[in-house]
């Protein structure tokens, strides 16, 4: 397939799937409960932190994690003491236990008492053209309070050779904008153009049989290759095509 019809079909799938009805059966639908800044940023983040596995489960388990937080993610992060951490049960979801949850509630207080919130640490260490530094970056301060070891296996690192599908995906949800509804384009410090592809096992068997990646591993230099191609088929916003890929994936068995 040439570049043009490549891109031509592309266009066609974003147009598709990304539309209000996505909202229905994905987990950006957590976030979208809420009107507050904070509130989206941080149902958002926790919600995708578990966005791995069976979706039912990952929307089911998600809500469950906001109803333990009393559906004010943000007052109950920002403003929560030590007692009010009992209250959030046995949690789980996969390997993410109540353990890393209490982390996760504790790091994210601190970011947003200490780094001036989410969007400030990632718009901080971003560079003009990619935000995979700041992930990097991100989780050496996520983590710079007191931790469970086992906790910092849930924050993916680039540097280390993840492809960190579940933050980029977050990212994608915070800071581009469509005409749809769907993401939420409420982080103006980071454009759609720095942001990098969700890469998982349906964007990548896609991409390949499409000829956009070849590296047959869904890591940080598959998401590199990726990324690449994407931006010759449109540099300012070559994420959209994450709808596109993951939609023939999941639900055309492209």
């Amino acid at each position: 397939m040439k570049t043009t019809e490549l891109k031509a079909f592309l266009d066609y799938k974003v147009t598709v799937y990304n539309q209000a009805r996505f909202i229905e059966t994905d987990p950006i639908q957590i976030p979208h409960l809420y009107k507050r800044k904070e509130d989206i940023e941080i149902a958002g983040f926790l919600t995708a932190t578990i966005a791995w596995g069976n979706r039912k489960s990952i929307i089911k388990n998600a809500h469950r994690m906001l109803a333990l937080l009393e559906h004010s993610p943000a007052d109950f992060v920002i403003n929560h003491s030590k007692k009010d951490l009992q209250q959030l049960e046995n949690f789980v979801h996969r390997t993410f236990n109540l353990t890393d949850f209490i982390y996760f509630i504790e790091a994210l207080q601190h970011i947003y008492k200490k780094h001036q919130g989410l969007e400030n640490v990632f718009k901080t260490y971003s560079s003009a053209t990619s935000t995979q530094i700041a992930i990097h970056e991100f989780k050496k301060i996520f983590f710079e309070i007191p931790h469970p070891q086992r906790t910092t296996k849930h924050i993916s690192d680039p540097h280390k050779g993840s492809a960190a599908k579940r933050i980029n995906m977050f990212l994608r949800w915070m800071a581009r904008k469509d005409n749809n509804g769907v993401d939420f384009g409420i982080w103006n410090s980071i454009t759609p153009s720095q942001l990098s592809c969700p890469l998982d096992v349906h964007s990548g068997n896609v991409a390949r049989k499409l000829g956009l990646l070849t590296r047959k591993q869904n890591d940080a230099k598959a998401l590199l290759e990726l990324d690449t191609n994407l931006r010759k088929l449109d540099p300012n916003d070559p994420v959209k095509y994450d709808f596109a890929l993951f939609g023939l994936g999941v639900f055309e068995g492209f």
